[in-house]
Protein backbone atom coordinates (compact mmCIF):
# COMPACT_ATOMS: atom_id res chain seq x y z
CA UNK A 1 0.00 0.00 0.00
CA UNK A 2 1.70 3.41 -0.83
CA UNK A 3 1.96 5.86 2.42
CA UNK A 4 2.29 8.82 0.62
CA UNK A 5 -0.71 10.97 -0.01
CA UNK A 6 -1.06 12.40 -3.56
CA UNK A 7 -0.36 15.74 -4.05
CA UNK A 8 2.18 15.25 -0.67
CA UNK A 9 -0.40 13.69 1.17
CA UNK A 10 -2.76 15.63 6.01
CA UNK A 11 -21.77 32.54 28.47
CA UNK A 12 -21.50 28.84 29.38
CA UNK A 13 -20.38 30.40 32.21
CA UNK A 14 -23.03 31.16 35.10
CA UNK A 15 -23.13 34.93 35.43
CA UNK A 16 -24.35 35.87 39.26
CA UNK A 17 -25.72 39.07 39.89
CA UNK A 18 -28.33 41.56 41.60
CA UNK A 19 -31.75 40.73 40.65
CA UNK A 20 -32.01 44.26 39.84
CA UNK A 21 -29.05 43.73 37.63
CA UNK A 22 -31.11 40.60 36.03
CA UNK A 23 -31.01 40.69 31.90
CA UNK A 24 -34.45 41.54 30.68
CA UNK A 25 -35.61 40.42 27.33
CA UNK A 26 -35.62 43.95 26.05
CA UNK A 27 -31.87 43.83 26.17
CA UNK A 28 -31.91 40.95 23.07
CA UNK A 29 -31.94 42.26 19.73
CA UNK A 30 -34.42 39.55 18.99
CA UNK A 31 -34.83 40.15 15.39
CA UNK A 32 -31.14 39.70 15.19
CA UNK A 33 -31.05 36.40 16.38
CA UNK A 34 -33.74 35.66 14.72
CA UNK A 35 -31.77 36.33 11.65
CA UNK A 36 -28.51 33.92 12.80
CA UNK A 37 -30.77 31.27 14.03
CA UNK A 38 -32.31 30.77 10.31
CA UNK A 39 -28.59 31.75 9.11
CA UNK A 40 -27.22 28.68 10.99
CA UNK A 41 -29.92 26.28 9.54
CA UNK A 42 -29.70 26.61 5.81
CA UNK A 43 -25.62 26.15 5.91
CA UNK A 44 -25.01 23.14 3.97
CA UNK A 45 -23.27 20.19 5.48
CA UNK A 46 -20.17 18.78 2.69
CA UNK A 47 -20.82 15.89 1.40
CA UNK A 48 -18.58 12.63 2.41
CA UNK A 49 -16.99 13.84 -0.81
CA UNK A 50 -16.31 17.01 0.17
CA UNK A 51 -15.09 15.99 3.79
CA UNK A 52 -12.34 13.56 2.20
CA UNK A 53 -11.24 16.54 -0.48
CA UNK A 54 -10.70 18.79 2.70
CA UNK A 55 -8.98 16.13 4.32
CA UNK A 56 -6.12 15.88 1.62
CA UNK A 57 -5.69 19.49 1.39
CA UNK A 58 -5.03 20.17 5.15
CA UNK A 59 -3.08 16.74 5.07
CA UNK A 60 -0.61 18.14 2.03
CA UNK A 61 -0.38 21.28 4.37
CA UNK A 62 0.67 19.55 7.44
CA UNK A 63 2.95 17.33 5.14
CA UNK A 64 4.70 20.15 4.21
CA UNK A 65 6.04 20.61 7.70
CA UNK A 66 6.99 17.47 8.07
CA UNK A 67 7.65 14.42 6.06
CA UNK A 68 6.64 10.69 6.49
CA UNK A 69 9.60 8.70 7.56
CA UNK A 70 11.75 6.85 4.86
CA UNK A 71 11.02 3.43 5.75
CA UNK A 72 8.38 1.09 3.91
CA UNK A 73 8.30 -1.61 5.96
CA UNK A 74 7.53 0.57 9.42
CA UNK A 75 4.70 2.37 6.83
CA UNK A 76 3.38 -0.32 5.95
CA UNK A 77 3.19 -1.97 9.47
CA UNK A 78 1.55 1.01 11.05
CA UNK A 79 -1.05 1.35 7.83
CA UNK A 80 -1.88 -2.54 9.15
CA UNK A 81 -2.71 -1.69 12.41
CA UNK A 82 -4.59 1.55 11.15
CA UNK A 83 -6.45 -0.42 8.85
CA UNK A 84 -7.87 -3.06 11.02
CA UNK A 85 -8.70 -0.35 13.80
CA UNK A 86 -10.62 1.57 11.48
CA UNK A 87 -12.53 -1.58 10.05
CA UNK A 88 -13.82 -1.24 13.83
CA UNK A 89 -15.15 2.23 13.21
CA UNK A 90 -18.67 3.06 12.72
CA UNK A 91 -16.66 4.79 9.04
CA UNK A 92 -14.90 1.51 7.81
CA UNK A 93 -15.12 2.39 4.10
CA UNK A 94 -13.28 5.69 4.27
CA UNK A 95 -10.02 5.76 2.01
CA UNK A 96 -8.04 5.65 5.48
CA UNK A 97 -4.58 6.69 5.49
CA UNK A 98 -2.03 6.26 7.91
CA UNK A 99 1.67 7.45 7.90
CA UNK A 100 4.31 7.98 10.43
CA UNK A 101 5.89 11.57 10.16
CA UNK A 102 9.83 12.02 10.52
CA UNK A 103 9.81 14.69 13.29
CA UNK A 104 11.13 13.77 17.06
CA UNK A 105 7.75 15.86 18.34
CA UNK A 106 5.13 13.79 20.46
CA UNK A 107 2.09 14.13 18.62
CA UNK A 108 -0.54 12.06 16.59
CA UNK A 109 -3.51 14.12 14.70
CA UNK A 110 -6.44 13.45 12.24
CA UNK A 111 -7.81 15.02 9.43
CA UNK A 112 -11.23 14.50 7.91
CA UNK A 113 -11.96 12.10 5.44
CA UNK A 114 -9.36 9.41 7.38
CA UNK A 115 -6.10 10.60 7.03
CA UNK A 116 -4.46 9.87 10.12
CA UNK A 117 -0.29 10.79 11.11
CA UNK A 118 1.67 9.28 13.91
CA UNK A 119 5.16 10.95 15.05
CA UNK A 120 8.22 9.30 14.92
CA UNK A 121 8.59 10.54 18.00
CA UNK A 122 5.11 9.35 19.77
CA UNK A 123 6.05 5.67 18.16
CA UNK A 124 9.32 5.40 19.60
CA UNK A 125 7.92 6.22 23.25
CA UNK A 126 5.16 3.28 22.75
CA UNK A 127 6.05 -0.15 24.42
CA UNK A 128 3.49 -2.43 22.27
CA UNK A 129 0.83 -2.75 19.12
CA UNK A 130 -2.02 -2.08 21.89
CA UNK A 131 -0.58 0.81 22.61
CA UNK A 132 -0.59 2.52 19.07
CA UNK A 133 -4.08 0.83 18.17
CA UNK A 134 -4.86 2.79 21.20
CA UNK A 135 -3.54 5.86 19.60
CA UNK A 136 -4.73 5.63 16.28
CA UNK A 137 -8.23 4.74 17.76
CA UNK A 138 -8.30 7.63 19.34
CA UNK A 139 -7.64 9.80 16.24
CA UNK A 140 -9.62 7.47 14.10
CA UNK A 141 -12.74 8.67 16.23
CA UNK A 142 -11.98 12.34 15.79
CA UNK A 143 -12.53 11.18 11.52
CA UNK A 144 -15.73 9.16 12.79
CA UNK A 145 -17.50 12.47 14.69
CA UNK A 146 -16.21 14.53 12.33
CA UNK A 147 -14.20 16.77 15.05
CA UNK A 148 -12.56 19.20 13.10
CA UNK A 149 -15.29 20.01 10.72
CA UNK A 150 -17.38 20.81 13.84
CA UNK A 151 -14.78 22.81 15.16
CA UNK A 152 -14.64 24.68 11.89
CA UNK A 153 -18.57 24.74 12.21
CA UNK A 154 -18.59 26.18 15.62
CA UNK A 155 -16.03 28.58 15.07
CA UNK A 156 -17.98 30.43 12.59
CA UNK A 157 -19.84 33.68 14.36
CA UNK A 158 -15.62 34.10 15.21
CA UNK A 159 -14.84 34.44 11.76
CA UNK A 160 -13.33 31.03 11.43
CA UNK A 161 -14.88 29.12 8.78
CA UNK A 162 -18.20 28.00 8.57
CA UNK A 163 -20.02 30.28 5.77
CA UNK A 164 -16.96 29.41 3.17
CA UNK A 165 -17.74 25.73 4.29
CA UNK A 166 -21.20 26.03 3.77
CA UNK A 167 -20.44 27.93 0.33
CA UNK A 168 -17.97 24.89 -0.67
CA UNK A 169 -20.96 22.69 0.00
CA UNK A 170 -22.71 24.32 -2.71
CA UNK A 171 -20.36 25.52 -5.05
CA UNK A 172 -16.92 23.19 -4.75
CA UNK A 173 -15.02 27.34 -5.66
CA UNK A 174 -11.49 27.31 -5.58
CA UNK A 175 -11.25 30.39 -3.42
CA UNK A 176 -13.77 28.63 -0.42
CA UNK A 177 -11.37 25.43 -0.61
CA UNK A 178 -8.13 27.16 -0.05
CA UNK A 179 -9.85 29.60 2.92
CA UNK A 180 -11.25 25.69 4.24
CA UNK A 181 -7.91 24.26 4.13
CA UNK A 182 -6.25 26.79 5.88
CA UNK A 183 -8.76 27.36 8.55
CA UNK A 184 -8.20 23.57 8.70
CA UNK A 185 -5.02 23.14 9.36
CA UNK A 186 -5.44 26.16 11.76
CA UNK A 187 -7.10 24.05 13.95
CA UNK A 188 -4.00 21.49 14.33
CA UNK A 189 -2.22 24.40 15.84
CA UNK A 190 -5.19 25.67 17.92
CA UNK A 191 -6.00 22.09 18.98
CA UNK A 192 -9.99 20.41 19.10
CA UNK A 193 -12.24 21.14 21.87
CA UNK A 194 -11.32 19.71 25.48
CA UNK A 195 -14.54 17.75 25.19
CA UNK A 196 -13.47 16.20 21.87
CA UNK A 197 -10.33 14.92 22.70
CA UNK A 198 -12.21 13.18 26.03
CA UNK A 199 -14.81 12.16 24.09
CA UNK A 200 -12.42 10.61 21.24
CA UNK A 201 -10.61 8.83 24.37
CA UNK A 202 -13.46 7.09 25.21
CA UNK A 203 -14.60 5.77 22.32
CA UNK A 204 -10.89 5.16 21.62
CA UNK A 205 -10.60 2.24 23.93
CA UNK A 206 -13.93 1.04 22.78
CA UNK A 207 -12.76 0.84 19.15
CA UNK A 208 -9.42 -0.50 20.15
CA UNK A 209 -11.16 -3.17 21.82
CA UNK A 210 -13.59 -4.00 19.37
CA UNK A 211 -10.43 -4.71 17.25
CA UNK A 212 -8.79 -7.45 19.77
CA UNK A 213 -6.42 -5.27 21.75
CA UNK A 214 -5.92 -4.84 25.60
CA UNK A 215 -8.35 -1.78 25.80
CA UNK A 216 -5.58 -0.51 28.40
CA UNK A 217 -3.31 0.70 25.61
CA UNK A 218 -4.38 4.15 25.25
CA UNK A 219 -4.20 4.36 28.99
CA UNK A 220 -0.90 3.07 28.77
CA UNK A 221 0.54 5.98 26.58
CA UNK A 222 -1.63 8.57 28.78
CA UNK A 223 0.00 7.43 31.49
CA UNK A 224 3.94 8.11 29.57
CA UNK A 225 2.54 11.34 28.53
CA UNK A 226 1.49 12.74 31.68
CA UNK A 227 5.30 11.52 33.19
CA UNK A 228 7.03 13.68 30.26
CA UNK A 229 8.39 16.89 31.50
CA UNK A 230 6.35 19.84 30.17
CA UNK A 231 9.69 21.90 29.55
CA UNK A 232 10.96 19.19 26.78
CA UNK A 233 10.63 20.88 23.75
CA UNK A 234 9.41 17.16 22.13
CA UNK A 235 5.80 17.97 23.67
CA UNK A 236 5.57 21.40 23.60
CA UNK A 237 2.62 21.24 20.69
CA UNK A 238 1.17 18.13 22.06
CA UNK A 239 0.58 19.84 25.71
CA UNK A 240 -0.41 23.29 23.30
CA UNK A 241 -3.21 21.14 21.46
CA UNK A 242 -4.42 18.77 24.06
CA UNK A 243 -5.69 18.72 27.41
CA UNK A 244 -3.50 17.77 30.37
CA UNK A 245 -2.40 14.23 29.93
CA UNK A 246 -3.29 13.18 33.78
CA UNK A 247 -6.64 14.26 33.63
CA UNK A 248 -7.42 12.86 30.61
CA UNK A 249 -5.90 9.44 31.98
CA UNK A 250 -8.24 9.86 34.91
CA UNK A 251 -11.31 10.46 32.99
CA UNK A 252 -10.95 7.68 30.34
CA UNK A 253 -9.89 5.18 33.24
CA UNK A 254 -13.06 6.34 35.25
CA UNK A 255 -15.28 5.90 32.24
CA UNK A 256 -13.59 2.08 31.89
CA UNK A 257 -13.73 1.49 35.44
CA UNK A 258 -15.96 -2.58 35.30
CA UNK A 259 -16.76 -2.13 31.72
CA UNK A 260 -13.84 -3.64 30.05
CA UNK A 261 -12.08 -5.61 32.80
CA UNK A 262 -13.35 -9.26 30.59
CA UNK A 263 -10.86 -7.49 27.91
CA UNK A 264 -7.92 -7.22 29.85
CA UNK A 265 -6.39 -10.51 28.44
CA UNK A 266 -6.61 -8.99 24.82
CA UNK A 267 -3.16 -9.29 23.73
CA UNK A 268 -0.67 -6.21 23.65
CA UNK A 269 1.34 -7.67 20.55
CA UNK A 270 4.37 -6.54 22.43
CA UNK A 271 7.37 -9.00 20.66
CA UNK A 272 6.11 -7.82 16.80
CA UNK A 273 5.67 -4.43 17.66
CA UNK A 274 9.41 -4.78 19.04
CA UNK A 275 10.81 -6.42 16.43
CA UNK A 276 9.09 -3.40 13.74
CA UNK A 277 10.73 -0.65 16.04
CA UNK A 278 14.26 -2.70 16.15
CA UNK A 279 14.42 -2.55 12.42
CA UNK A 280 13.29 0.64 12.14
CA UNK A 281 15.84 2.17 14.68
CA UNK A 282 18.93 -0.36 12.94
CA UNK A 283 18.07 1.12 9.45
CA UNK A 284 16.48 5.06 10.58
CA UNK A 285 17.95 8.05 7.68
CA UNK A 286 16.46 11.21 8.69
CA UNK A 287 14.67 12.64 6.02
CA UNK A 288 16.52 15.31 4.06
CA UNK A 289 15.14 19.07 4.28
CA UNK A 290 15.49 21.38 2.02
Amino acid sequence: MKIRISAVLLLAAALCAPAAQALKLDDLNVDKLKEVKGKLKTLKEPSEADEIEIGKGVAANLLGAAAPVNDPPLQAYVNRVGQWVAMHTERPDLPWRFAVLDTDGVNAFATPGGYVFITRGMLLRMRDEAELAGVLAHEASHVVEKHALKTMRKGKLAGLAGDTLSNYAERKGKEEFTKIVSAGTEIYARGLDKEDEYAADRAGVVIATRAGYDPYGLPSVLQTLASINPQDDTVALMFKTHPDSGKRLELVSNSMEGRLDKFIDNPRVKSRFSSVIKSHIASYKPVKTK
